[in-house]
């Protein structure tokens, strides 16, 4: 009996313990590591959320960059890190394609990680060096499959969004020509921009202000519909590519073991930010869509982090890519 009743008010305490640590919750500033570098479109996305979650949590929300690796670095210093919900990891669609791009990766997407909630989706686009010659998307398809051993395409790097698109735009078309490969979309669309890339395909955060500056040419969007960000460009369903689709996905992670009271406070926390009038407002500008509120939560992340695992694998063991 009295074994039982000091198990019993261990646990009580442990129980308590747990309760005042999230009701101090957050007690300093949080870090939100964004696995790409300063000035990429997840980073600009990643930032406009920690503005808002630090207005509600009533704590710092930094982000910090950690590149390289396809996001496999950034990623494991927060699958590492202690489970307190001051660390948290923002990532992409890449935490679904690096257990296949990097067979030796030193953590699990899944095991080693709370999913908070997704943020928004993106659709891809692709574009040109402003003087290529095809005038649509169906003439670009012609004008790669003619020119392959002239044409160039650049991408951010193994595992980025501009990398999967393209890896599933050669699949497709089945044909393929050089690929250069940058240290994120920053390098890659100054190339471009200076007419050493020939084209890409890439987020619309990326690209939207050079499209409607004029300095890039413009053909196609890898969604369903139009991108309101971009009106005039078709989608490459109707263009040429039927039933080409490609939304990057973007979502919040803690480490594995992250209280749940303290995930309580984050999901919550991410679902005002996707509310916050200046975060949809800026969103759209970059054509990015918030996700709604039932799908900033775990499940609804976890559920598609599987989904896009099952999907993604066959894709990229096809095409024989492997990350570094």
């Amino acid at each position: 009996m009295l074994k039982n009743a000091l198990f019993a008010s261990g646990l009580i305490a442990l129980a308590s313990t747990g309760y005042a640590y999230a009701q101090e919750y957050p007690a300093k500033p949080i870090t939100m590591v964004m696995p790409y570098s300063a000035g990429g479109p997840g980073d600009t996305l990643a930032r406009l959320v920690a503005q808002s979650m630090t207005k509600t949590l009533k704590q710092q929300v930094l982000i910090e960059n950690v590149a390289g690796a396809g996001g496999t670095i950034g990623s494991g210093r927060v699958a590492n890190a202690s489970p307190d919900g001051y660390s948290l990891l923002m990532i992409h669609v890449s935490h679904a394609t690096n257990p296949a791009l990097y067979p030796k990766l030193r953590y699990d997407s899944i095991k080693d990680f709370e999913p908070i909630g997704l943020v928004a989706d993106l659709p891809m686009v692709f574009v040109a060096k402003k003087d290529l010659p095809p005038k649509d998307f169906k003439g670009l398809i012609d004008h790669v499959k003619t020119n392959k051993d002239r044409v160039n395409y650049g991408h951010a790097g193994t595992g980025s969004a501009s990398h999967l698109c393209g890896l599933l735009f050669f699949s497709t078309v089945q044909t393929t020509v050089t690929t250069v490969p940058y240290k994120g979309s920053g390098p890659a669309m100054n190339d471009m921009l200076g007419g050493n890339v020939d084209f890409m395909c890439d987020q619309t955060v990326n690209v939207v202000s050079h499209l409607k500056s004029g300095k890039i040419k413009g053909y196609a969007v890898a969604s369903k519909e139009k991108s309101p960000a971009l009106p005039d460009l078709p989608t490459a369903s109707e263009s040429g590519l039927p039933g080409f689709e490609l939304n990057i996905w973007y979502g919040v992670f803690a480490p594995k073991g992250t209280p749940k009271p303290v995930v309580d406070k984050l999901v919550a926390s991410l679902q005002e930010a996707m509310k916050d009038p200046t975060v949809k407002a800026r969103f759209a500008d970059l054509g990015a869509t918030p996700v709604s509120a039932e799908r900033a939560k775990p499940e609804a992340l976890r559920t598609l982090l599987k989904s896009e695992i099952d999907k993604w694998g066959p894709i990229i063991k096809k095409a024989g890519v492997y990350g570094e």
